[in-house]
């Protein structure tokens, strides 16, 4: 299984600008945005931290999974949370010919811990010996930060702020905040079984 992230967050739709107001820095002044850089970094390396422990995608980005079996016929777990859509099933015969599915045959089922892709009959298209699934869909909360829930966008700052202020490498305290946890942790899920297929 490969999980492969095809669009970034662009730099507009990052909070930079709440961010430097969270961190108390100074304004109007002529360099303002010297530091615009570094501070997006910052809140996409909390961002990325944050989605690793909670299997959510904070911000909306399309993704490509692709998958060898299916763990159920009848349905199968995406590796992340929220799906907004699935945009596209590609199966994959063994000399890597693809052919689109009929999206009449699925549906996404949608859940805050474990959307599905659940098929329209009895069965989901069959995957050839050798062969792969495909699977394209676009998960976040939203495209815009105000989109996400508060106590999520709060870890981000925090979190985010942590790595702004060790920015020299140093660790002073555990790499994750007591407060990041507790925010982040009614996010997480329990995966049982070695996987998100069950």
């Amino acid at each position: 299984m490969m999980l492969v992230e095809q669009t970034r967050v662009p730099d507009a739709a990052l909070p930079v600008a709440q961010f430097k107001d969270h961190l108390r820095l100074g304004s109007g002044f002529a360099d303002d945005d010297l530091q615009d850089a570094l501070l997006a970094g910052c809140l996409r390396a909390a961002m990325a931290v944050i989605e690793a422990r909670t299997g959510k995608v904070v911000l909306a980005r399309d993704y490509t999974w692709t998958l060898g079996a299916w763990r159920d016929l009848g349905a199968q777990v995406l590796p992340v949370a929220p799906v907004q859509a699935i945009t596209q099933l590609r199966i994959t015969n063994r000399l890597g010919e693809p052919a689109v599915i009929d999206p009449a045959r699925y549906r996404l089922v949608a859940d805050q811990h474990r959307p599905k892709m659940v098929a329209s009959g009895f069965m989901l298209p069959t995957i050839p010996v050798a062969g792969a699934a495909e699977i394209s869909f676009r998960a976040g909360f939203g495209a815009q930060w105000g989109d996400i829930p508060a106590d999520l966008a709060h870890a981000v700052m925090l979190l985010a702020a942590r790595y702004y202020e060790l920015r020299d490498g140093a660790q002073t305290a555990p790499d994750m905040p007591f407060g990041v946890t507790a925010l982040i942790e009614r996010y997480r899920h329990v995966r049982l079984f070695g996987g998100v297929g069950r």
